[in-house]
């Protein structure tokens, strides 16, 4: 089995580190994969084609911020990609993220109605249904039921269509587009976004529902002093991690809870900018961007709770790598973050609640360790297991295939 992965980078990033682990969990089924991607450089332990190129991705960005039109251009490097498929004839051909300024998606599409192959789509946000936003929960925007127009974030949220609002063109091109492929399957990490493809002009197919993976190896419970050398050890610890904290991932209740919460508490935020560092509240301890699995596992062990207050996501790992340190999570109740939590593991609020978040705090403190329980909610999402079932939903797609028609 031959599995051709395509998605906007290779192995940076969650995204592109997906592609890399599904090539491995393949290569280790003794079967065979290859990641075609168009921005920024790949590792070299997978089979790898990058189609993309700088210049083109620049024209791209132009396009999108003058036309309003993301996904509409980069023709001669979507035209080159199609040529490749052509050559390595993958049996199964899997996408993911096909925005990104790297890919014409009415050329690809048109190539994939005619190819006769299997197609799996994971989708990792909601792009793909809209006329612009990758989402849409946190203005609470239903416009993509009815087909887009007037679009009150194109300017504000990527992919930022600066000086032309084509949200309403653009979802009639997405909707030709994307619908009427003979043999297509989409994947979602979670329930949440699974329930709004139905909803949409996606559900003409058959959805999946695969979970995010984290890696359990690295995310596990670990105590090498860390609490004694930052100086909290008699400290109440609040964890929050994000890779951008933007107004969306909810920094601002964190500052609130500083306002509000007694010295007895520490907050911790991880991936802050120089730029944030130097705002910070001086209650919150700063901590910049890391890649090191092993830190964030440090900082995870420490924590006595992992507070999520992002206002919209998918389904955010981040609870899964707290969940696999023993701490418990806190969350507000947003898309496909509570589907991670439950009572065993930890408390899910109002969107937005300070109040409620408060309340979730104090009582958390109050309860019995929940460690063991956080523990056993965590191996549930051994990324090897959900590999696999991208591995056994490729082998029941091509059985289908062989199966006479009726």
């Amino acid at each position: 089995m031959k599995v051709l992965q395509i998605n906007t980078v290779c192995g940076s990033g969650s995204v592109g580190r997906i592609t890399v682990d599904i090539v491995h969990a393949l290569e280790a089924a003794g079967d065979e994969g290859m990641v075609a991607f168009g921005r920024k450089q790949a590792p070299g332990d997978v089979k790898t084609y990058k189609f993309g190129t700088n210049l083109d991705m620049g024209i791209h960005v132009l396009h999108t911020f003058f036309k309003g039109e993301h996904g509409f251009a980069s023709s001669k490097q979507t035209g080159r990609l199609i040529e490749k498929i052509k050559e390595y004839n993958p049996d199964i051909i899997h996408l993911h993220n096909i925005h990104g300024f790297y890919l014409d998606v009415e050329e690809l599409f048109r190539y994939l109605k005619g190819s006769g192959k299997p197609v799996v789509w994971t989708l990792h946000d909601c792009w793909s249904f809209t006329g612009h936003c990758a989402h849409f929960d946190y203005i609470g925007c239903m416009k993509w039921k009815t087909g887009c127009g007037d679009c009150p974030q194109y300017k504000s949220v990527y992919p930022y269509a600066l000086f032309k609002d084509n949200s309403a063109g653009n979802y009639k091109r997405k909707k030709r587009s994307f619908t009427g492929v003979p043999d297509l399957t989409v994947v979602t990490p979670s329930r949440w976004l699974a329930g709004y493809v139905r909803e949409s002009y996606l559900g003409e197919y058959p959805v999946q529902v695969i979970p995010n993976g984290i890696a359990l190896d690295k995310f596990r419970p670990v105590d090498k002093g860390l609490k004694k050398k930052l100086g909290f050890e008699e400290k109440y610890i609040l964890l929050g991690v994000a890779s951008m904290w933007e107004e969306r991932k909810g920094c601002a209740y964190f500052e609130q809870l500083a306002d509000r919460l007694d010295d007895s508490y520490q907050i911790i935020l991880i991936g802050l900018s120089k730029r944030k560092m130097k705002t910070l509240h001086p209650k919150i301890h700063g901590v910049m961007r890391t890649n090191s699995m092993e830190e964030l596992a440090e900082y995870y062990s420490m924590a006595d709770a992992y507070v999520n207050t992002t206002l919209e996501d998918t389904f955010p790992t981040t609870n899964l790598e707290a969940l696999a340190c023993g701490t418990p999570v806190i969350t507000f109740a947003t898309g496909g973050s509570v589907e991670s939590v439950d009572a065993s593991c930890g408390k899910i609020v109002p969107k937005g609640d300070t109040e409620a978040l408060i309340k979730a705090i104090e009582e958390l403190r109050g309860e019995p360790d929940k460690k063991e329980d956080c523990l056993r909610r965590a191996a549930g999402y051994d990324k090897n297991d959900r590999f696999q079932d991208y591995l056994k939903l490729y082998r029941s797609l091509l059985e289908k295939q062989k199966l006479p028609e009726a």
